[in-house]
């Protein structure tokens, strides 16, 4: 997890020179044609302004695409509305493609700032079409990096990579934040690439950057007009190298689903043995203010007070199990790896009315009708058609009235199949369910679906026809 403020301090530049001064590999830019896809506009420059103005100077051909217009970059201020912003600063990255040599305009898909977890199909689309028009044999496609520590520039590096690996196109990721809020010891070395910057190209990037004034000046005198980028961010951007990240050489869930059209296969009991031989609490459930918090939420966010019969799928330990027993007569608690279920068996000791049982999902799915179907931290792990398999034997379950409870971690992650994201736009999707509740977060999202024709909380209890 990443979580930054743009106003800190951040990372002092002298932190970062002798880590950048180590020999890294040059970005090879032998090629026809260089595709950039930002986030936000300002992204492009701040991150790969001196690549652009490289390869202009050398007559290669450039598109820029932008999925948002950034018009949530001051939430607070009086004087400019998101509207306002928004035209403000296309304008601005108009101005500064101009200075580094972009011959054509930029394509801005206008999505909301924000918002792209709710539309990567287009920009899938938009790279798709431009990498079709472009009909080079040799092309580099850029975009933010995954691990930046903001939703938009990981949502933009996930749609990116997976395009770039299903039609074999080389991609690199520039970072942003990272230079904020990280270390030398947060930056994945082994995979990083360096563009040297002459002179010339060092001061069309700084000119570049200063065409963004909405984000490196204040607005207005007035309180939440202050800059996005002070003058400590701004110094990583001075520099005289650029670096590039090139995806991992074992690509994780979603870039390989998207390579193939498949996910790759379920995550299996020697992955979960194996974690729980190492640790006694391999997610921290018991021991983090995170886990403790988002149990909370879950419970809170559950429609009724009480509950006939529930179904846990994946419990591990049982740390949610325990909760749940207090809310329902009787809880059904299923999990793959023998050691999780001998220990949330011994938690839930002397409790009549749990059951912990072990059971591989989907194709272990137990009998029964429940009122409540708990999928928490699991669904991300089936791969093939076990997601498709495990959520219709999810709803199978359900009674009538029943409530189908989700909640998933949003970040990538090497070893599973899929995104927490992506199970929920399968959940989205499926024309037997109706979304009641929904909380989202950078980091998880929790929803709550019912049946057609479910209630809300206040129609239940007859405030509401």
């Amino acid at each position: 997890m990443v979580s930054f403020d743009h106003r800190d301090p951040g990372t002092d530049e002298d932190t970062w020179a002798p880590a950048l001064a180590r020999p890294l590999p040059a970005l090879d830019l032998d090629v026809d044609r260089v595709v950039v896809v930002a986030a936000h506009p300002d992204d492009e420059s701040l991150g790969a302004a001196g690549l652009l103005a490289t390869a202009a100077a050398r007559g290669i051909a450039i598109d820029l695409i932008v999925a948002t217009d950034g018009e949530g970059s001051h939430p607070d201020s009086p004087t400019h509305s998101p509207a306002t912003l928004a035209l403000m600063r296309r304008r601005e990255l108009i101005d500064a493609a101009r200075i580094v040599g972009l011959a054509s305009d930029p394509l801005f898909l206008g999505l909301p700032d924000g918002g792209t977890d709710e539309h990567q199909d287009a920009i899938a689309a938009a790279l798709r079409g431009t990498l079709d028009r472009a009909g080079a044999d040799r092309v580099l496609v850029l975009s933010t990096w995954q691990g930046d520590g903001h939703r938009d520039h990981r949502v933009v590096g996930e749609v990116v990579e997976g395009v770039c690996a299903a039609r074999g196109v080389r991609s690199r990721a520039f970072p942003i934040w990272l230079w904020h809020w990280g270390e030398p010891v947060d930056v994945p070395w082994h995979g990083a690439e360096r563009l040297t910057l002459p002179p010339p190209v060092r001061d069309a990037k700084a000119r570049a950057l200063q065409a963004h004034a909405s984000q490196f000046r204040p607005l207005s005198a007035a309180p939440g007009d202050e800059p996005m980028i002070h003058a400590g961010m701004r110094a990583h951007f001075e520099r005289d190298v650029e670096v590039f990240f090139a995806p991992e050489p074992t690509t994780s869930g979603e870039a390989a689903r998207a390579s193939t059209g498949v996910a790759p296969d379920s995550v299996g009991q020697e992955y979960f043995d194996d974690m729980y031989a190492r640790h006694d609490d391999p997610w921290g459930f018991d021991s983090r203010w995170y886990e403790e918090r988002k149990r909370a939420l879950l419970l809170a966010v559950l429609p009724r007070r009480r509950y006939r019969s529930a179904l846990e799928a994946g419990c591990s330990t049982g740390a949610v199990t325990a909760q749940l027993a207090d809310r329902c007569d009787r809880v059904l608690a299923v999990d793959l790896a023998a050691a999780a279920v001998e220990r949330a068996q011994r938690r839930l000791a002397g409790r009549d009315d749990v059951e912990v049982r072990r059971a591989r999902l989907p194709d272990e799915w137990p009998e029964g009708e429940f009122d409540l179907v708990v999928l928490s931290e699991v669904a991300y792990y089936w791969g093939g058609d076990d997601l498709d398999r495990g959520l219709a034997a999810s709803v199978r379950a359900l009674t009538g009235d029943g409530h189908l409870v989700a909640c998933h971690w949003r970040h990538p992650v090497a070893e599973y199949p899929r995104s927490g994201d992506s199970v929920h736009e399968a959940l989205a999707v499926r024309g037997d369910l109706v979304r009641l509740a929904r909380h989202e977060e950078e980091d998880f999202v929790l929803e709550v679906l019912g049946r057609r024709g479910a209630r809300s909380v206040a129609a239940e209890a007859g405030l509401v026809s």
